[in-house]
């Protein structure tokens, strides 16, 4: 029978999801003691499911809709328990407030899917029904009861999250933190880094919260490791993979940490060293992907969807996670291929080297065709390969480059910001031209100079930029104002370069104001609504950043880019979608205006699909716009039914009912008496 196929199966599958969260386990954080109730409770339900699924009788229609609602019940327990098991210690404090109340609507919603059983209906023991009802009773009791919360680490643990980054905490607040938030050993404190940068990727764009949590870490971690000093070596010893350290382990017991997923490319499976996005939104390690598409393949290998281009974009967000992750664990950061080359001159030719020398004392000279035409040729030299980039660097080229970018020769200004890009690529030159000053001449050439050389001058702010302390010396140099100009009014390449460059700044939440105040999302909007003009990819990920600030949510609302978005979201690339979605969840988080229009424009067809066919990160975000925009509609239907009731209310009390009532009593007593409305009323009733 299909009754009974139907519900075996989702007896089973019940029984699965009560399986997982019995596998949950060591709950961290102040809520620990709810977490162990709510599993404990949900472990006692696994006898009904066996004996719904092992009998003969087929579940009835009415009980199979209840056991559907128990499972989405289920399913919301399980994520919210395996939060309770993974996630961050500190975020847990911080946000109790929203924790349980997420506890209790997980609570209420088991407890109301629990009520609607018919246990007469179903096939299980009377010793298994009130097992069952027990679980319900404990629900029930648990709905208004909740612990008090530790005032004292919240106070504690708020005092030092608003603290600026530089700022001293008190030494005995940082260890009442560290004992009662028990991160006093090198494994606590790396699996809370771990927590956070979970939580980095799940959200996708790491917003001031979470890099205030990181900092707040960061602080307890230098405490405990100032109180023990032996704990940073013990990590290494303890963390320390054979391969990273050249020998082989002498103590078994110590194993390597566990790679996370997201960390590891799907190609190799091994921990990637240069991870890049393709067009599908998906990402790789650089070598691994190249060939994959060199050997002819048009796909993207995890998903199998046809590539729109096979652009790949370094995923610069990801490796800086992955470089954080690795000095959690006490592992060297894989170094990209052509970042580990030894940075000796001596990798160069003796005749380079020569010429090198040569050109430098033209720099110096006070003769601007010397100086320009000794620019261009560094600029090729560096160019050319790695071993260059190093030598000329370790010359003393880049201050001297760094005085070209202010003279009055366009071309000159062109050559030596072009020659700074090249030596940046180098990571090791990276901290040299940031430490010579040519973060503001770079910024006067991207105001200033030729288009070639404005453009190549945002091209050298996004290279720089890859070092996180950079973005915020860039983001505080005035460099946004005029890229925002090059992105509005520059070549298609200028466009992109400034697009790029904004894009890894305002990853920097403190970029993100300076960039809206600059009118960015007025120039991103004309972007993403101009035909042809193949800067959708750009305007929508930058979109993406802002939208998590309070001003770039505001702007982007202003903008009228609902409909934009809804568009998008129906028809764009995977890519595309994702970041729309995650665009219109943060303009409609407590804006019901956005909500509705983005319904009226019928975005819940569209909304479905990604849901089911999007990316990991465009699933979410569907399925987080689909649920309020569920909500949304319950409580305009309360609101109507509501009105609808007052309304009724009113007419039956208001004057002219009454006066209605009135006439209603004359007419029946004339009917009686055979006289006439006005000889029974000894008045025209028009007149009253």
């Amino acid at each position: 029978m299909v009754d009974e196929a139907r519900g075996g199966s989702l007896a089973q599958s019940l029984l699965d999801i009560v399986n997982e969260i019995s596998a949950i386990s060591d709950f961290r954080g102040t809520v620990k003691k709810q977490y162990c109730n709510l599993a404990r409770r949900l472990k006692l339900l696994t006898p009904m499911f066996e004996e719904i699924r092992d009998s003969k009788e087929p579940i009835p229609p009415d009980c199979v809709k209840v056991f559907v609602s128990l499972k989405e019940a289920l399913e919301l327990a399980r994520e919210l328990l395996r939060f309770g098991s993974q996630g961050s210690k500190i975020y847990m404090v911080l946000e109790r407030e929203q924790i349980m109340n997420k506890f209790h609507e997980v609570t209420a919603q088991l407890e109301q899917a629990l009520s609607g059983i018919s246990f007469e209906k179903l096939d299980i023991t009377d010793e298994v029904k009130e097992q069952v009802e027990l679980v319900l009773a404990q629900f029930r009791r648990a709905k208004g009861r909740a612990d008090a919360p530790d005032a004292q680490l919240y106070d504690d643990l708020f005092s030092v999250y608003n603290k600026s980054n530089d700022a001293a905490a008190d030494p005995v607040v940082l260890r009442r933190l560290a004992e009662k938030l028990q991160l006093m050993g090198i494994d606590d404190l790396m699996q809370e880094s771990l927590a956070l940068h979970e939580m980095v990727i799940s959200v996708g764009d790491p917003g001031e919260s979470i890099e205030k949590m990181s900092m707040l870490l960061k602080k307890i971690k230098d405490f405990v490791q100032t109180e023990n000093p032996d704990l940073d070596s013990l990590a290494r010893e303890t963390c320390m993979p054979s391969s990273c350290t050249g020998q082989a382990s002498t103590d078994r017991n110590h194993k390597p940490p566990i790679i996370p997923d997201d960390f590891r490319c799907p190609i190799s499976l091994e921990l990637m060293k240069d991870p890049v996005i393709v067009s599908t939104g998906q990402t790789y390690e650089r070598s691994c992907i190249e060939k994959w598409l060199e050997a002819g393949h048009g796909t993207c290998p995890k998903t199998q969807q046809g590539l729109s281009s096979t652009t790949l974009t370094p995923n610069y967000v990801l490796r800086s996670l992955i470089a954080q992750w690795c000095e959690a664990n006490g592992i060297e950061p894989p170094k990209r291929p052509g970042a580990s080359r030894a940075s000796k001159a001596s990798a160069c030719s003796p005749a380079e080297r020569t010429k090198i020398e040569v050109l430098l004392r033209k720099l110096t000279s006070s003769n601007p065709e010397d100086q320009r035409s000794a620019a261009g040729e560094i600029r090729l030299l560096a160019k050319r390969n790695a071993d260059n980039r190093v030598a000329i660097a370790e010359a003393g080229a880049i201050p001297l480059l760094v005085n070209l970018l202010s003279i009055p020769d366009s071309r000159t200004q062109e050559h030596a910001v072009t020659a700074l890009l090249n030596l940046s690529i180098c990571e090791d030159n990276k901290s040299a031209i940031i430490c010579s000053g040519a973060v503001p001449g770079i910024v006067h050439v991207l105001k200033k100079g030729s288009m070639e050389a404005r453009e190549n001058a945002a091209a050298t702010l996004f290279s720089l930029s890859v070092v996180d302390e950079n973005k915020v010396t860039i983001g505080a140099s005035g460099a946004i104002p005029p890229l925002v100009t090059l992105l509005s009014e520059g070549t298609q390449r200028g466009k992109k370069d400034a697009a790029t460059a904004l894009f890894n700044l305002c990853i920097y939440q403190g970029n993100k104001g300076k960039a809206v105040r600059a009118g960015v999302v007025s120039t991103l909007m004309r972007l993403l609504t101009e035909a042809g003009g193949g800067m959708v990819d750009e305007a929508l990920a930058i979109l993406a950043i802002l939208a998590s600030h309070p001003e770039g949510k505001a702007a982007i609302g202003a903008a009228e880019a609902v409909p934009v978005l809804v568009d998008v979201i129906g028809s764009g690339s995977p890519r595309n979608k994702e970041n729309a979605a995650a665009v219109l969840v943060h303009l409609c988080s407590g804006d019901q205006q956005h909500l509705a229009e983005a319904q009226e424009l019928g975005v819940i067809g569209a909304l479905v699909d990604l849901a089911q066919n999007g990316t990991d990160r465009g699933k979410r975000k569907a399925a987080q716009l689909l649920d309020r925009i569920s909500r949304f509609t319950e409580q305009r239907k309360q609101a109507q039914a509501q009105a609808q009731t007052e309304a009724q209310q009113s007419r039956s009390t208001s004057p002219t009912n009454a006066v209605d009532r009135q006439k209603e009593r004359v007419v029946a007593n004339t009917g009686k008496s055979g006289q006439s409305l006005t000889e029974r009323t000894g008045r025209d009733w028009e007149s009253s």
